[in-house]
């Protein structure tokens, strides 16, 4: 442990004297500095240390990411943890923490990105005596053996011209921020912040993402373990996914996809030409079935995807659903029926099955609502070289 990571001993009691606020942020600081994350850090940027006597970088990183978690959005809001030296101990002024953030270059990335991975692996191995993490569930609590990463892309709006900030799809302006969760815990692995007009579905955004969410997971876990790999339709890229099946046939690891696929003129001929005994009941959370709702596969109706390089194996579904009241239909739907597509390279498996497994992605857009309010634009610690870009911009943030 290193000593910079000493924080003041904390005594809990009901006497009402000593009391302090945040609180429980300090578990927070205490979890990063008990999984060696702290330490991790430091190691990786002593260089930036001016002085012996001087705040350690790595401590400055983990405090910012504490008061973002705890609701600040400024550098500035360092103070709140600052002016509680008997719960946090000695806390780097606002200069000292923009000097971390602006020291931590690309070349000091990999290294930030190995020491998380580090006290990843140090955390997931106490999960409980066999190391087992928990198991990702669909319909009916059925349970889906290994590890489900989830992709998904978010817009973070600026007030003001901020370094980066393009315009949004969506006529706004700011970031178009590219994510990966790990479902089984909740957690965060990587995450990449782009401009607002960041294409949706850029392939080269995707691997890099991948690549750093997989390399996030413990050795332990990511190779021999079952590993899907969901999106929505901005994932239903020849080049993703392409990289995505290198990894199994190239690099060995157990990993499947799940992505959406997009509706395509030759999607809606081949659902139109579905007889009807092709459909089959879609099920509910909870395994009953879903009212009006069914799913078929398309893949042998298709033309030959393999023949139009998509990876071999692949097979497309499609859920026909009753747009719910009140519901505008598009272009893509037919005969009152709302449909979705998804691609994947599952071999095996009930329809039903599969289509509920591939939705119960959205749970990803919850985690991500979660994260923005507890500051998460992006995070601290996940992309340092990222967070002191656009911390140059919010310096004058209210």
């Amino acid at each position: 442990m290193h000593r910079s990571a000493l924080r003041p001993v904390v005594t809990v009691s009901g006497d009402g004297s000593g009391v302090v606020s945040h609180a429980g942020s300090r578990l927070l600081a205490d979890l990063a500095d008990r999984s060696g994350l702290t330490g991790g850090l430091a190691d990786v940027l002593a260089g930036l240390r001016q002085r012996r006597g001087g705040h350690d970088p790595g401590r400055v990183l983990v405090d910012l990411a504490v008061l973002l978690a705890g609701g600040g959005t400024t550098i500035t809001d360092l103070s709140v943890l600052r002016n509680q030296p008997d719960l946090f101990g000695a806390v780097g002024s606002t200069a000292t923490a923009w000097r971390v953030l602006d020291g931590v270059k690309d070349q000091l990335l990999s290294g930030v990105r190995d020491a998380r991975a580090a006290a990843r692996e140090r955390i997931w191995l106490q999960a409980d005596d066999s190391g087992r993490l928990p198991l990702s569930t669909t319909a009916g609590g059925r349970v889906w053996p290994g590890i489900r990463v989830q992709l998904d892309a978010t817009l973070t709006e600026c007030h003001s011209d901020k370094q980066g900030a393009a315009p949004t799809f969506k006529g706004g302006f700011g970031y178009h921020t590219l994510t990966a969760w790990c479902d089984n815990t909740g957690e965060s692995l990587a995450a990449m912040l782009r401009p607002g007009n960041a294409g949706a579905s850029t392939a080269a955004d995707h691997i890099t993402v991948t690549d750093r969410a997989l390399a996030q997971i413990p050795d332990a876990h990511r190779y021999g373990t079952p590993i899907l790999v969901c999106a929505d339709g901005a994932g239903a890229t020849k080049a993703w996914l392409a990289h995505l099946r290198d990894q199994r046939d190239q690099h060995g690891l157990d990993l499947r996809f799940s992505v959406g696929f997009t509706m395509t003129g030759a999607v809606q001929t081949a659902i139109l030409a579905l007889p009807e005994q092709a459909w089959t009941p879609a099920v509910e959370a909870d395994g009953n079935v879903r009212d009006g709702a069914h799913v078929a596969e398309l893949t042998g109706i298709l033309p030959d995807l393999a023949a139009a390089s998509w990876p071999a194996g692949m097979r497309v579904l499609v859920r026909r659903e009753r747009p719910h009241p009140g519901a505008q239909l598009s272009f893509t739907d037919h005969d009152g029926w709302r449909f979705q597509a998804f691609a994947t390279d599952t071999p095996t498996g009930r329809l039903a099955h599969l289509e509920a497994r591939h939705r119960a992605h959205a749970r990803v857009e919850d985690r991500i609502r979660c994260a923005k309010t507890t500051g998460r634009e992006p995070p601290a610690l996940q992309a340092a070289g990222d967070q002191h870009r656009l911390g140059r911009a919010r310096r004058r943030r209210l």
